[in-house]
């Protein structure tokens, strides 16, 4: 792991814990577990597997790490939430103004974020570009910075757990899901039967691939089900008479 990751990824949970304690009610110890545990894979991920360039096997291991695992962990951990409550009122309402910005709202859009990440993979893999990566450590730095707040932003939309402007049905959100894994797993069978020149552990890392992508968002759909739920759940509550 380069000092420059290490030191972002320090800053991040530094900042996360302290916001914690300046947050006007209690925080959820889960949320702060959720953050902390996705700086770990973030960590573990840059350090080795996602620096094998021509390993795919490894490589793969990386991204599901990188792009998939920490990104879940992320949402979870509801950083905006978080910041909503920590900031000064000032501050508040000045995040608030800039989720409401154009850009915001088209990047917390499920119909928009998917398919750029899905699109951003496609990219990096179905190109051959992850190979040239090797000794680039500044557009290797790029290509993660990518794959986490892609990944990041895509889970964002769907599970929607911070506050966003004009949120999808939960419907539309399930469907772009569907559509991100499609893509997913075509990619990784692409790379099963089109193996990138150059690289070892091509099949495995494909399998890999397919297989982690699968379950990933397989917990992705549950919890984005049990969010529905308990949501349907506390309308019908308030609905029912005194």
């Amino acid at each position: 792991m380069t000092a420059a990751a290490l030191g972002v990824l320090l800053a991040a949970g530094t900042g996360y814990v302290a916001a914690t304690w300046r947050c006007r009610s209690p925080w959820p110890l889960a949320r702060t577990a959720a953050w902390l545990l996705a700086l770990a894979a973030a960590g573990v991920a840059v350090a080795g597997p996602a620096q094998a360039h021509h390993d795919l096997r490894a490589h793969m291991a990386g991204h599901l790490l990188l792009g998939m695992v920490a990104p879940l962990l992320l949402v979870l951990a509801a950083p905006v939430t978080l910041a909503l409550r920590a900031l000064p009122p000032a501050g508040a309402r000045r995040l608030s103004r800039l989720l409401r910005t154009p850009p915001a709202r088209r990047l917390a859009d499920p119909l928009v974020a998917v398919p750029l990440n899905a699109a951003g993979l496609w990219l990096l893999y179905g190109t051959g570009l992850h190979t040239a990566l090797a000794g680039r450590p500044a557009l290797t730095a790029l290509v993660w910075a990518h794959l986490l707040v892609g990944g990041y932003l895509a889970t964002a939309s769907v599970l929607a757990v911070d506050p966003a402007p004009h949120r999808r049905p939960v419907a539309v959100r399930a469907v772009a899901l569907a559509g991100g894994a499609a893509a997913h797993d075509v990619l990784a069978k692409a790379l099963y039967a089109y193996p990138p020149a150059g690289t070892v552990g091509a099949e495995a890392g494909a399998r890999l691939m397919y297989d982690g992508g699968t379950v990933l968002t397989l917990v992705t759909a549950a919890l984005l089900w049990r969010r529905w739920y308990v949501s349907r759940d506390a309308v019908r509550a308030a609905a029912r008479p005194a």
